[in-house]
């Protein structure tokens, strides 16, 4: 019952959820890199708490929905999180983890079965709102002081390389790098995974064609052994 709920509600609010989270993410974006002031700020502000009141009731109509609420509730504290802590000022860099989830969410579904492109779109995202928050936290610290550094920052922390021109120097900087860098781990893993599973998928295409060449060479050869037959029965003499 309660699965068959779950997934109603999912494939309602797919897109909606998808929407408001691209929605979220910008405002977020043009807060960090522009700087807005006056009425560009204001609109920020405003699709910024607009969205979570979306993000907040997508929450609490999943807990009411739920068959057993509490056991839902205490398996479900990282979504908990996700809606209250971006909101509190001391945490908004918490915010980058509801962009993650919402959007992953629904791309996950939507784009299920196209695993590079979901790997790849995951991806750039990360390393796009990685730098979102490394920049929102080191701006003015002195380690990393502008958007294209953040970008390369997030860039060759996420794939583990690591280069070491560019480094936080904040404590919430180095959480974001941490973050990053399990992330990277499991990109590595994920990408080696989508590789492996493509090459094993055209070793098996390849090798039920053959077999399927094989059969029907076999046929080709039974019909002709046949013929064969049948042309040495009618020139054998009679009589």
């Amino acid at each position: 019952m309660y699965g068959t709920r779950i997934a109603k509600w999912d494939g309602a609010v797919e897109w909606p959820l998808t929407i408001a989270a691209t929605l979220f993410l910008s405002a977020y974006a043009i807060q960090i890199i522009a700087h807005p002031e006056g009425v560009v700020d204001v609109i920020c502000e405003f699709v910024l708490w607009a969205t979570w009141v979306i993000f907040a009731t997508d929450y609490l109509t999943r807990l009411v929905i739920a068959e057993n609420r509490w056991r839902w509730f205490y398996r479900h504290l990282l979504d908990l999180a996700i809606v209250v802590l971006p909101m509190l000022r001391p945490l908004r860099l918490m915010r980058f983890l509801t962009v993650l989830a919402i959007i992953g969410r629904g791309a996950g579904s939507m784009l299920r079965g196209r695993v590079v492109i979901y790997t790849v779109g995951a991806t750039l995202l990360t390393i796009f709102i990685g730098a979102l928050a490394v920049y929102d936290a080191e701006s003015g610290a002195g380690g990393i002081d502008n958007f294209p550094d953040a970008i390369w920052w997030a860039f060759v922390t996420i794939t583990t390389v690591g280069y070491g021109d560019f480094f936080p120097v904040t404590l919430t900087g180095r959480i974001v790098a941490v973050g990053l860098m399990i992330g990277g781990i499991a990109l590595i893993g994920v990408v080696t995974a989508t590789l492996a599973s493509w090459i094993v998928e055209r070793v098996s295409d390849q090798n039920t064609l053959t077999a399927a060449a094989t059969e029907q060479q076999v046929e080709d050869l039974r019909r002709e052994l046949i013929e064969l037959k049948e042309m040495i029965r009618e020139l054998r003499p009679t009589g």
